[in-house]
């Protein structure tokens, strides 16, 4: 198992293709959620939401989300100060997953830093798939 320097800031390739796997095989009762800048159109990440998680997100009109890893609820930016206010919450076709369009209260929105402004990264896709095996950073 790669720890997660490897995982957040390496170029080698380490998709974790039992993510769902483990969402289920833990009872963990959520659909996905795409995260995406309602003015630019960017993918800022993939999270989860719960009922709690959902509702909550529509009481503060802020992206709540539930933390698959910690088991817990979430609310973006509540320690980081990088909050995401709801735009508005569209759902899919299936109603099996949710897209939250936000605007962010600061420039940054993922855990990561960039290592040479030591900002917040603005979104969590900052990475190319170079070949299968391969990233390289965005230029």
């Amino acid at each position: 198992m790669s720890g997660s320097y490897d995982v957040e800031e390496g170029l080698s390739v380490l998709l974790d293709f039992d993510k769902i796997g483990k969402i289920g095989r833990a009872g963990q009762q959520v659909v996905p959620v795409v995260l995406q800048d309602a003015d630019s159109g960017e993918v800022i990440f993939l999270g989860y939401a719960n009922e709690l998680a959902y509702r909550e997100t529509l009481a503060r009109q802020s992206a709540v989300l539930w933390s698959t890893s910690r088991n817990e609820l979430w609310h973006k930016g509540a320690s980081s100060g990088d909050v995401l206010h709801l735009v508005e919450v569209r759902v899919n076709c299936e109603q099996n997953s949710l897209l939250y369009r936000v605007r962010r209260a600061t420039g940054g929105a993922c855990h990561t830093k960039d290592p040479i402004s030591g900002n917040t990264r603005s979104g969590c896709y900052y990475r190319v798939v170079e070949n299968p095996e391969t990233l390289r950073f965005v230029d």
